[in-house]
């Protein structure tokens, strides 16, 4: 007797923005810091879905929607294994693997509330260093190093 086989299928996009390879756990986190549902368009996100290689992943489209490199790679702060897949008419034209920015600008608030960004008319920038148990990042104006999971709880 043998067994059924059952799968799992998510809609193909015609064209959009796969963000694959996402840590389990990740995806909402992503989703709401780069607001990838304010574009009025339709996102499907896949949460702790079977990975041969992760054990569980996350997984985000974006319909009409294309990221930019500059954009893709701000996801590796989230994802740092991840993948960028930009879609037209159901085929992939760009595969991108993440890699982490030198520099990260306009995305989280800085946590140190006596920092001039907080009152002055000037987009938050942090430089990005990454060591081998967390990802740090340095606000340009206050000069103050926090890891990233303290100034992505911040905003």
């Amino acid at each position: 007797m043998s067994e059924k086989v059952y799968a799992r299928n998510v809609e193909a996009l015609k064209s959009g923005t796969v963000i694959d390879h996402i840590p389990a756990g990740q995806g909402l986190r992503i989703l709401r810091l780069f607001e990838l549902a304010e574009y009025g368009e339709r996102v499907t996100v896949g949460l702790n879905l079977s990975s041969g290689h992760m054990g569980t992943k996350d997984l985000i489209k974006v319909e009409n929607v294309a990221l930019t490199e500059e954009q893709a790679n701000e996801l590796a702060l989230f994802a740092p294994k991840g993948t960028v897949s930009v879609i037209e008419n159901h085929e992939v034209v760009r595969k991108q693997k993440l890699v982490t920015p030198d520099t990260v600008e306009g995305i989280f608030a800085c946590p140190n509330s006596n920092c001039v960004s907080h009152v002055e008319p000037v987009q938050s920038h942090f430089a990005v260093r990454v060591t081998q148990t967390d990802t740090k990042l340095k606000c340009k104006y206050c000069e103050k190093v926090f890891s990233k999971d303290i100034v992505v709880d911040v905003r």
